[in-house]
């Protein structure tokens, strides 16, 4: 049996990189920037995984600052093997069969946080996961998202949360489908509460689409009435049919599996005693 040589990891290596571990999916971020890197260690601090199996790898060209695309909102679309991702302050390619992009951006967090999240969006589609607007927590180890337009009560609902529960996020929930079932992790895409979630996961028990309201009640829907709202707040910016059938699919199927239910609230901390 012919053994292979694999060549260690050197020092240099490892100076040039660091491990971002959202959702189970980590991904390895070189740069030839120290200062740049350290950033990213500060932003994501506690998804920072250096010993995690990288399922992902990007390279960063970091340029100066200024206008690097003509797009001012968010393009997304697929050529020759390659998504191309575009918007003024970011230009990156990601290949989904190597699983492996570059990004070209200036040394700024908020460029490579919108390309994660897209990348992400990308790779889970293809695996029956979901990226979504709504907040969401582990209590009693299970999780629970809640979703609604914005002014709806994401980050409310995180505010009020009784103290033994554990915020995921009060801004993007990242769901991955493990067998029959669902999983919910936390994310370190902050919203108004500007704090990152914790770096958990728990089994999905419940998405509640939330309404302010005079007094507390809840209402268990059906599929069949959930799964066009569910659908408007999926994160997912490419307009490649094939994908876009994929993420469909994958909403209708998590609201067949999930409780889903309707949540109206006034703001008070006994709502939770609906919840879990």
């Amino acid at each position: 049996m012919v053994e292979l040589a694999v060549a260690p990891v050197t020092e240099t290596e490892i100076d040039q990189q660091v491990i971002i571990d959202i959702g189970g999916m980590p991904a390895l971020v070189r740069s030839d920037s120290p200062a740049f890197l350290r950033m990213l260690e500060n932003r994501y601090s506690g998804f920072i995984n250096p010993l995690a199996q990288a399922d992902l790898e990007l390279d960063i060209d970091l340029v100066s600052p200024g206008q690097i695309t003509a797009e001012e909102d968010v393009s997304v679309r697929f050529a020759r093997g390659q998504w191309i991702i575009e918007r003024g302050d970011l230009r990156a390619e990601w290949d989904p069969a190597s699983r492996h992009g570059r990004i070209v951006q200036s040394a700024n967090p908020y460029s490579i946080d919108t390309a994660l999240r897209i990348i992400h969006s990308l790779t889970l589609a293809e695996e029956g996961g979901l990226l979504i607007h709504a907040a969401s927590a582990v209590r009693n180890g299970r999780a629970f998202l809640f979703s609604g337009i914005s002014g709806a009560g994401k980050t409310t609902i995180s505010r009020l949360a009784p103290s033994d529960a554990i915020l995921l996020t009060d801004e993007i929930s990242y769901v991955r489908q493990r067998g029959t079932h669902y999983v919910a992790h936390g994310t370190p895409f902050a919203g108004e509460l500007a704090e990152p979630g914790e770096n958990i996961s728990a089994p999905l028990a419940g998405l509640y689409f939330l309404e302010k309201g005079p007094r507390n009640s809840i209402k268990q829907l059906k599929a069949s009435e959930t799964a066009r709202s569910l659908l408007e707040n999926v994160l997912f910016f490419a307009k490649d049919p094939e994908l876009v059938a994929l993420v469909f699919e994958s909403a209708c199927e998590l609201v067949r599996k999930v409780p889903v239910y309707q949540l109206t609230f006034y703001p008070d901390r006994r709502v939770w005693e609906l919840i879990a």
